[in-house]
């Protein structure tokens, strides 16, 4: 469990140091991070959408992907001035331009390293807490090559970016040149069905990688069980044949802790239990 009165960009860098690399897992809801919480994570990944709910729910440092920054350089520092209000720990900036796509599909195209450059120093100027995380990733190794990558990375380290998130890198080899260029923490973006082959943690921590990203992994899960679940209570007329599949009710109540909120009724309204 995190020190709580530590804030949140501070309590992502202290399980930066506790955790190598850091196994940061994506959590679609405040529910799920309550899972991963359970599960013996550190820390928390987010697109922005429920930051609130999921800081308010676990004490996990929250790192939140916040794409291209949301416009210029003003949205940028809205931006992260929401981010820090909402509780996050830190927010990762890509050089991809306005109109993104997929880190790990054909046809991306990046804004000039100078237009990224401005990007970091409008997220860094805005910043209240001088431990929120920028981080700067970089897709530049699928456009520009390897060599481009490194520049860019250096120049965004140059411009204030706490750590690098090097996108879409296939090879471990790749990994030990942005960790042994820079000196910020490297993250890598382990997807599945991407471009980077499924790499081990003890592989990626040889490479010098400080943090391992795990974004949909949970969500790919819990979306393939669901059209199980869906399929078999509209072709059946029951969810009987699936119930192996699903989280029984004593396990919902054991993480929301709802037995103590039923507790915590009684005692202030009186109520026995029947």
């Amino acid at each position: 469990m995190p020190e709580t009165s530590l804030t949140a960009g501070a309590r992502l860098r202290a399980a930066l140091e506790i955790e190598r690399p850091l196994q940061v897992v994506g959590t679609v809801n405040a529910y799920a991070a309550l899972l991963a919480e359970r599960s013996g994570f550190r820390a928390l990944y987010d697109v922005c959408e429920d930051v609130r709910r999921i800081t308010a729910a676990s004490p996990l440092p929250l790192l939140v992907d916040a794409d291209t920054g949301f416009g210029s350089a003003f949205n940028i520092a809205r931006s992260t001035r929401e981010l820090l209000r909402a509780g996050a720990a830190g927010m990762h900036l890509e050089d991809q331009v306005s109109a993104k796509r997929c880190g790990h599909r054909p046809g991306k195209a990046l804004v000039q390293a100078a237009e990224m450059v401005d990007r970091i120093r409008a997220a860094v100027d805005a910043r209240s807490d001088p431990a929120f995380v920028i981080m700067a990733r970089t897709d530049a190794h699928a456009v520009e090559g390897q060599a481009a990558a490194l520049e860019r990375a250096a120049a965004y380290v140059a411009a204030g970016a706490d750590m690098i998130f090097a996108e879409a890198l296939k090879t471990l080899e790749e990994y030990r040149q942005f960790t042994d260029a820079l000196g910020v923490p490297v993250l890598a973006n382990i997807t599945e069905y991407g471009q980077t082959p499924l790499f081990k943690v003890t592989e990626l921590a040889a490479a010098g990688v400080r943090l391992v990203l795990y974004p949909l992994s949970a969500f790919r899960a819990a979306a393939r069980a669901q059209l199980t679940v869906y399929g078999a209570i509209r072709a059946e007329g029951t969810q009987q044949s699936v119930l192996d599949l699903m989280q029984t009710r004593a396990e919902l109540y054991q993480v929301l802790g709802y037995h103590e909120y039923e507790k915590k009724l009684d005692e202030l309204f009186g109520k026995e239990k029947p």
